[in-house]
């Protein structure tokens, strides 16, 4: 196995954007921002940040919508059994948006960014015997079976190799992973905090950052528990952790074999396969991440066909975008955990060595 290439670049370990109130480290763990930082650097992505459009930080099969429209124009599903709503979407935002303007209260905390898909149609009673034709939009009714958003606290943020990172919360809801032909139980959520790349609108989901399911039965609870996630995330080792990832780099022939070994995962025996770490990418994104190592304008291989393991990161991150929204989260940190132990076994480490021997 060829030897992991040492990155010459320096970079400070010290620099962080928030400090811990001494107040608020056992019981609440509140991030502030740090009044000096940003004093000895700059971003260049701040300097003009409405010339360019904003990149969605999801793509696959989904659209933009608004909060208004969620809660104007789409109906709550039930659980047919009993006939007891669900919680909607836009109750699901607001108590996120709720949480996060209270937790950090001392910030601008920006308004929500929605996605989603899988649109559901249906008709009004007054209008199941109409032709399609002669509907009106009072005759229809309309709901999206997921949804995804994100809420920018643009305030508490760092920049990592001239990108800017913004600490983000957010969250998933998808329907299609409820019971609605049962009664009401516990319904399903997804909440993440981690920080989203200002260059490509990558999201960076660390494992303490992510709730892959939340289990609750009304708004109450979903506060009480966002409330625990929000606290119980370390983002200063989330960032020096992503940080790190710039002290290791992989040759072409290194790149090349963890591609083709990732590859292969999914063909192994299964006994074979579950001695490994898991992998959750398909051969779609593997494609993707093939093809911007060559040719991404930020995060290609340099002109010695060598990578840092923080571009690979980004490179997974962004194939990631076309992931649907309900596997998104998994595969956030999915490729955060892949890239650490890629990194640890270039350096000799055996977890995760299969994929670049």
């Amino acid at each position: 196995m060829e030897q992991a290439i040492p990155r010459a670049e320096s970079h400070s370990n010290n620099v962080l954007p928030f400090t811990l109130r001494e107040d608020a480290r056992d019981a609440t763990q509140l991030i502030i921002p740090s009044p000096s930082f940003g004093e000895e650097e700059e971003s260049p992505f701040r300097e003009t940040p409405e010339e360019q459009p904003r990149k969605p930080f999801i793509e696959a099969n989904t659209k933009a919508v608004t909060l208004s429209h969620l809660q104007n124009d789409c109906i709550t599903p039930v659980f047919s059994r009993d006939n007891e709503v669900t919680i909607s979407h836009n109750q699901f935002i607001e108590t996120m948006w709720e949480c996060a303007q209270r937790m950090f209260r001392s910030c601008t905390v920006e308004e929500p960014e929605i996605r989603v898909s899988h649109i559901v149609k249906g008709r009004t009673p007054e209008a199941i015997h109409k032709a399609v034709k002669d509907l009106t939009d009072e005759d229809k009714t309309i709901y999206y079976e997921r949804m995804m958003f994100c809420i920018e606290i643009p305030a508490i943020t760092e920049v990592i190799d001239g990108c800017r990172l913004n600490l983000t919360v957010g969250g998933v809801r998808a329907y299609n992973q409820e019971n609605l032909y049962s009664k009401k139980g516990f319904e399903k959520f997804k909440v993440f905090i981690g920080f989203k790349n200002m260059v490509c609108c990558n999201m960076c989901v660390a494992t303490d950052g992510l709730a892959g399911e939340m289990r609750v039965t009304n708004t109450q609870e979903l506060t009480a528990k966002i409330t625990e996630l929000i606290v119980s995330y370390n983002a200063r080792r989330h960032l020096e952790r992503m940080r790190a990832l710039l002290d290791t780099s992989m040759s072409e022939s290194q790149f090349a074999q963890m591609v083709g070994k990732a590859r292969l995962y999914q063909f192994l025996p299964p006994a074979q396969r579950k001695q490994l770490p898991e992998f959750e990418f398909t051969d779609c994104h593997l494609n993707t991440i093939a093809r911007a190592y060559y040719n991404d304008t930020a995060f290609a291989c340099d002109r010695q066909r060598e990578i840092d393991l923080w571009r690979v990161f980004n490179l997974f991150t962004g194939a990631n975008k076309s992931s649907y929204i309900d596997s998104f989260l998994a595969r956030s940190r999915n490729a955060t955990v892949f890239t650490e132990g890629v990194a640890k076994a270039l350096i000799g480490e055996p977890e995760y060595r299969w994929f670049v021997e």
